[in-house]
């Protein structure tokens, strides 16, 4: 564990178990250097105590670096708790969990993620303050779409052989979940051609009424013609086995961790794949989650979300100049941020 925690620069680690309710919960602070740290709540069943340590870690650290080249003055952290087995009383659980949170002093808030919904966001915020995705604040999905969208933006803007309007341009979106439906919708307006995939047969029905979209099987997405390869469904789907069927010029998608290693990076620039990194551009759910929670205005918030394109634009004008894949760019920017090795300053 304490390897974990140094190789991932982690602040602190919390872990805590309520008798009463069966909570079992580990809280990840990675960075607060920026600000406090934000990050969502997950409750799956886990298979031990040390997979739910690793996965709060991980995450952890790539929230603050989605926080940090999304410009916000925020750190990184993740809460993960392992559901019980059988019947448990869901509302006792979470309100354990926010008295937990409360033990943080606000260097941590939490949001909606994996496994948790508006309704436990909800019940947090009657132990704790320190809590956002509430009924009061509502979903994220749109505006991550609406990163998304932007990010698509700046990868045709970017890319020497895609036109810069989505009119008459090819996307094929993998996953149809409330980001991929809003982003398709985004897309078909501005006159995109989509194909799309989903195991949800009716949401892949829907987008074929109502876009015209071109429908494949899961499988068969990666070697479908494409100019833009948009993964909006699981993670770890970039990697020496679909690679190499990728029929696109571009990747842009909200899905996180896509990589499946930092080596399918390079082997994505190897193929003269430009590659939009997913923390930055799927960042515009966390840039809405933390401007409900700093309370800043929707100006500012639409200004947060357009320069998601700029900072893409500047990762693209790096790796143009370096010969270094996006990802490795990316992190760098990110790492140089948090961890303050240069002076980094992006739009904001």
């Amino acid at each position: 564990m304490f390897r974990q925690i140094t190789e991932a620069h982690l602040d602190d680690l919390h872990c805590r178990y309520d008798e009463a309710s069966g909570l079992q919960s580990v809280i990840a602070i990675h960075s607060t250097r920026r600000g406090p740290a934000l990050g969502g709540c997950r409750i799956i069943p886990y298979a031990s105590s040390e997979e739910a340590i690793t996965d709060a870690i991980r995450l952890a650290r790539g929230m603050s670096y989605k926080a940090a080249l999304a410009g916000l003055d925020l750190g990184g952290g993740k809460a993960v708790i392992m559901e019980p087995e059988g019947d448990y009383d869901r509302k006792a659980l979470f309100q354990a969990f926010g008295r937990f949170l409360n033990e943080l002093g606000g260097r941590y808030a939490t949001a909606m993620d994996s496994g948790t919904t508006v309704m436990d966001m909800d019940t947090i915020a009657t132990q704790s303050a320190h809590v956002t995705c509430t009924s009061s604040c509502g979903s994220p999905a749109p505006y991550t779409a609406e990163g998304v969208y932007y990010g698509i933006l700046a990868s045709l803007k970017a890319h020497p052989d895609l036109p810069e309007s989505l009119k008459g341009v090819r996307v094929a979106v993998q996953g149809l979940g409330n980001v991929g439906y809003a982003l398709c919708r985004r897309l078909h307006n501005d006159g995109a051609l989509l194909t799309v995939t989903d195991i949800d047969h009716q949401r892949v029905e829907q987008c074929r009424k109502e876009f015209g979209a071109r429908v494949v099987a899961p499988e068969d997405i990666y070697s479908a013609p494409c100019d833009v390869f948009s993964p909006c469904g699981l993670g770890g789907i970039l990697n020496s086995e679909t690679i190499d069927q990728l029929n696109c010029a571009a990747i842009a998608g909200s899905a996180n961790n896509q990589l499946l290693t930092e080596q399918d990076g390079y082997s994505l620039f190897n193929r003269n794949i430009l590659y939009a990194p997913d923390y930055l551009i799927n960042s515009g759910g966390l840039i809405f989650v933390a401007m409900n929670y700093l309370r800043h205005s929707d100006s500012e918030m639409q200004r947060k979300l357009k320069n998601i394109s700029d900072t893409l634009l500047q990762i693209f004008s790096r790796q143009n100049q370096t010969g270094l894949p996006a990802s490795v760019i990316a992190d760098q920017m990110a790492e140089a941020m948090v961890y303050g090795h240069e002076q980094t300053k992006l739009s904001a």
